[in-house]
């Protein structure tokens, strides 16, 4: 009987032992964005978290931050450069400042349509582009999908003169910068965070962003015009550390990067239907959506691509490149 008792409580002491080592043997990686628990960004990287937690048996889990609770998008960038966070969902605007091949999502008018966008950003190119970060200390492992960028103000835009002498909002992007300027607008970079305060107090006239970010943010509720000119499609990109991912196993990092990709899918059809969704909310709340001849709007950043091809040769090739693709 006491023999029993004394193998029962090895067997106790050793799964105990066994699950103390495995808890420590986890790994677990901080994930950062600015977005709210219902944004569709959220749910595609929960997604995310869950299938890196299951495929690698628990051995590596990602704890998401939402809602800038980590600081905003470059301030988390900063951070993730600092060791103090491993994952970072960004976007292409911001992500020209730490590596300059992003700065082609910027560009305005660059992609012919939806159809287009997608094979860049689902192909060479776009693995291309996620790749040319790793001298910076970090890597994209995916792009998701949001929507095209459009100005929204508390006045009709149906033309760039519309535009002319108002402050709009723009994310800290040489490149938005200019097409703003280009439009006749008076650009003014701000935290995304601060945005709706500053349309509400007039700091800004007006700004820009896709259909879910302008509602879910309740930048409907003190701009009530939301022009569809589309200038750009400027994807999310969740960047990982390359130290963050170099501390894992070869099988954990494929696992990391697939789950990473698989994410992407289900964002896109949960975009699709949130842009529907959204959208239909704010017209029954007085919201008008305007349609624009957006002609009008890609004669006037014509000069912006003229400056490019001289002051940035290498940019213009990529612009170039991405054209070229049927």
């Amino acid at each position: 009987m006491k023999n029993s008792k004394r193998i029962l409580s090895t067997v106790i002491g050793a799964v105990f032992a066994l699950s103390a080592t495995q808890a420590f043997a986890a790994t677990t990686l901080k994930l950062s964005h600015n977005q709210n628990r219902d944004h569709a960004v959220h749910k595609a990287m929960t997604q995310f978290a869950d299938d890196v937690k299951t495929k690698t048996n628990g051995d590596v889990r990602i704890r998401i931050y939402p809602d800038a609770q980590l600081g905003n998008q470059r301030e988390s960038m900063e951070l993730m450069q600092n060791g103090a966070l491993d994952i970072v969902k960004s976007n292409a605007a911001e992500l020209e400042a730490f590596s300059p091949a992003y700065s082609v999502f910027n560009l305005p008018y660059l992609f012919r349509d939806k159809p287009h966008y997608e094979k860049i950003i689902y192909g060479d190119i776009g693995q291309e582009i996620l790749d040319s970060s790793k001298d910076s200390g970090f890597v994209g492992l995916t792009y998701y999908d949001a929507g095209a960028r459009s100005f929204y103000a508390k006045k009709p835009i149906r033309t760039p003169d519309d535009l002319k002498g108002l402050k709009i909002r723009v994310q800290p992007s040489p490149t938005a910068i200019s097409m703003v300027k280009a439009l006749g607008g008076n650009p003014t970079p701000l935290a995304y965070g601060e945005l709706y305060t500053a349309l509400q107090q007039g700091v800004v006239d007006a700004a820009e962003n896709n259909i879910p970010s302008y509602t879910l943010s309740r930048h409907s509720e003190v701009t009530k015009f939301f022009s569809l000119d589309e200038h750009t499609m400027v994807p999310d990109v969740l960047v990982m550390s390359t130290k963050s991912l170099d501390k894992l196993t070869p099988e954990q990092q494929e696992i990391v990067k697939q789950a990473a990709k698989d994410s992407a899918q289900t964002m896109a059809k949960l975009w699709e239907a949130s842009e529907k969704e959204e959208r239909a909310k704010v017209e029954k709340q007085g919201v008008e959506f305007i349609t624009v001849d957006k002609v009008t709007f890609q004669d006037a950043v014509k000069p912006m691509y003229d400056d490019i091809a001289k002051s940035n040769p290498e940019l213009s090739k990529m612009a170039d490149r991405i054209r070229d693709v049927k």
